[in-house]
């Protein structure tokens, strides 16, 4: 059987003023048309013999007719790509993906909105109506857990997935699986966004766990940095210490509850602030 959005070894079964026909038994010949597909005039080899194996992908053509196509497609079953937008209609996105027909995007399919020009990851389905189709979701299990990567490695990852409790899902080198902790602020990120991160777990399934923060002796300065000014928004005075829950702590600043113990630390070695009475205040040096 001939299957739509793979590559597929098929047989010449016959020739046609606009191309060949291909089928998928060896020795196939035009009498059962029903499993023959056309790879068009254009695409045709130079020299060729009906009987011969071709390598070719299949898809649908401008008219939803299945064709075949000896080009590699930039996304392919099983294998997520990233591809361009081309342009966002009422229906939903087209996407460039090496082939003459640009493939679809629903809207129901989409994570956020997209716009032209917007490079996005993507998986390829074949729908209810056995057309092929794009789409920003399901990703998760479609992704390569066999990264080459080691705790403290620096890496390149793709937003994704919001995953909420779980925490944001990327994507490493837009192949491999990883996710951001939850406990991370990651309000500032969109679907789409490409982030330089840092491995902090590799798990017994081979899936990454990667922080977009620095190594703690460099993201300290800037987490000392975010309290002062945290607390300045508080009139000098804040009302909770590092002995707060981490929900409050992270809900109030963004930090995991360790990192703003080291934060604060680091401030009041500085004498940059007291702590007093459940309350951390800004260090009046002048008093």
């Amino acid at each position: 059987m001939i299957k739509m959005g793979e590559y597929n070894t098929l047989t010449i079964s016959r020739k046609a003023d606009f191309g060949l026909y291909l089928g998928d038994k060896s020795g196939k010949t035009g009498a059962d048309k029903s499993s023959e597909v056309l790879l068009p005039k254009a695409e045709m080899p130079d020299k060729y013999e009906i009987g011969d194996k071709i390598k070719v992908f299949i898809y649908r053509d401008s008219q939803d007719r299945p064709i075949a196509t000896t080009r590699e497609p930039l996304l392919t079953k099983d294998h997520p790509a990233v591809l361009t937008v081309r342009e966002v209609t009422d229906i939903g996105g087209f996407l460039d993906w090496g082939l003459p027909k640009d493939l679809f995007l629903p809207y129901r399919q989409m994570r956020g909105r997209v716009k032209a020009g917007d490079e996005i990851l993507v998986r390829l389905y074949v729908d209810k109506s056995h057309r092929l189709a794009a789409s920003m979701k399901e990703l998760y299990h479609e992704l390569s857990t066999m990264s080459p990567y080691n705790i403290g490695d620096e890496v390149t990852g793709r937003v994704y997935e919001f995953g909420h409790d779980f925490g944001t899902f990327v994507a490493v080198d837009d192949k491999y699986s990883a996710m951001i902790p939850a406990h991370e602020d990651v309000s500032g990120l969109r679907i789409g966004q490409v982030l330089k991160l840092r491995v902090t777990g590799v798990k017994e399934d081979g899936k990454l766990d990667v922080t977009t923060r620095a190594k703690a002796h460099v993201q300290i300065n800037d987490d000392a940095d975010k309290i002062l000014e945290l607390i300045n928004s508080y009139a000098g005075v804040l009302p909770f210490t590092e002995k707060a829950s981490p929900e409050v702590i992270y809900r109030e600043t963004g930090l995991s509850k360790a990192a703003f113990k080291r934060a604060i630390g680091h401030l009041y070695k500085e004498r940059l602030i007291t702590l007093e009475d459940g309350k951390i205040r800004i260090n009046d040096q002048d008093k």
